[in-house]
């Protein structure tokens, strides 16, 4: 039999340190009333001579390496630590593992982490990309003992697939079919001892035989103001970001409770600090910065507020079904259920109910629209 080869979607850690940044010099600044005038004649030209990575890489350089570096989801930390510590202990494999939660509160970094702590090669992969089962073959012949099998997007697997992911987390083997018609027959490949870690944004879209072969289900919770500050402060001194107190606060409480938004404001809020500043954030600056790319003061945006408009204003405040609102905004029922709707909903703004979508008071109190009054 031919062996397999390893697919090209693998893809293997290799962390950035954050000395590998690029970063200047910052000096303190405060914010000019004429930002055109500040570009052109206070800019810092040692902050321009080396163009910033990308965002991508940044992502990278700044994620935690350590449970002890990761910020928040607390009790998560102390239940995977004390599995490591375990499997440590006994010279065995994880169990496998299901993160689950919205968007950028740190999946991914937790199973970057999971890896490093056990000392193992992580191969990561999603569930979109596995089309075909030469596709998880050619992953799962590629693993060593201990290795560590990462499928983001898990819920969005294809049942074949799935279905022949079942005895390779449970036996360790994975049946392969040798020769077509008559002289088809099946093998087993033998598979080494390994972890696999899922991750999905829609836990209940996750299939009951999927979801009881993990031995452990965790779910992320959105960060606090003071998390994401901590989050926010992090960064900046890995960025070289000159930042006071005030104005990672003012970047914290527009972040949607989400470290991935805390770290994009962040640079956005660098850009406008060098260009119309000389490189120090403030909570002046911002506040001004986040006005400028949009982002109001509880942390919505344009999307948002397209949402909470359509739904206070053409519908009254509701009720609305979902694919009313989808029509009504020109977006995806999906974008609304999983991006949209679950921070509007963690913050009271929204209700579902079985008729529909509903504003509550506080939409139309931040929206300032009269609050209807229900006979």
């Amino acid at each position: 039999m031919t062996r397999m080869s390893k697919e090209s979607k693998i893809a293997k850690t290799s962390a950035i340190e954050p000395s590998q940044i690029a970063s200047s010099a910052i000096e303190p600044s405060t914010i000019e009333s004429s930002p055109i005038a500040v570009a052109h004649e206070a800019r810092n030209p040692s902050l321009e001579r080396e163009a910033a990575p990308d965002d991508e890489a940044l992502d990278r350089a700044l994620r935690p390496h350590t449970f002890g570096d990761f910020v928040g989801q607390r009790a998560i930390k102390e239940n995977l630590g004390v599995m490591v510590e375990s499997a440590r202990m006994r010279k065995a494999t994880l169990d496998h593992i299901l993160l689950c939660g919205p968007p950028g509160l740190g999946k991914t970094t937790l199973a970057h982490i999971l890896a490093r702590e056990m000392g193992a090669t992580i191969h990561v992969t999603s569930g979109p990309t596995l089309e075909q089962k030469k596709d998880l073959a050619g992953i799962l012949s590629a693993l060593d003992h201990g290795d560590m099998l990462f499928i983001d997007e898990v819920h969005r697997l294809n049942p074949v697939i799935e279905e022949n992911l079942y005895p390779a987390m449970e036996d360790q083997y994975f049946d392969v079919v040798v020769g077509s018609g008559p002289q088809a027959r099946s093998m087993k490949l033998s598979l080494p001892p390994f972890t696999l870690v899922g991750a999905t944004t829609r836990a209940g879209l996750v299939s009951s035989p999927l979801r009881s072969r993990f031995g452990q289900i965790s779910r992320l919770e959105y960060y606090n103001a003071d998390q994401l500050r901590s989050v926010i402060q992090r960064s900046a001194a890995l960025l070289k970001i000159e930042l006071s107190d005030d104005g990672a606060a003012e970047i914290a409480r527009r972040s949607r409770g989400t470290p991935r938004i805390a770290n994009r404001l962040l640079r956005r809020v660098r850009d406008y600090a060098i260009v119309v500043g000389d490189g120090h954030i403030d909570a002046a600056l911002a506040n001004y910065a986040l006005k400028k790319v949009g982002v109001d003061s509880v942390g919505f945006d344009s999307l948002d507020r397209m949402y909470l408009s359509a739904l206070c204003e053409k519908f009254g405040g509701g009720p609305a079904g979902l694919s009313t609102l989808a029509a009504a905004i020109d977006e995806e029922r999906d974008t609304i259920e999983t991006v949209i709707e679950p921070y509007l909903l963690q913050q009271g703004y929204i209700q579902r109910t079985p008729q529909g979508r509903v504003a509550t008071q506080t939409a139309f109190r931040h929206l300032e629209l009269p609050i209807p009054h229900n006979d």
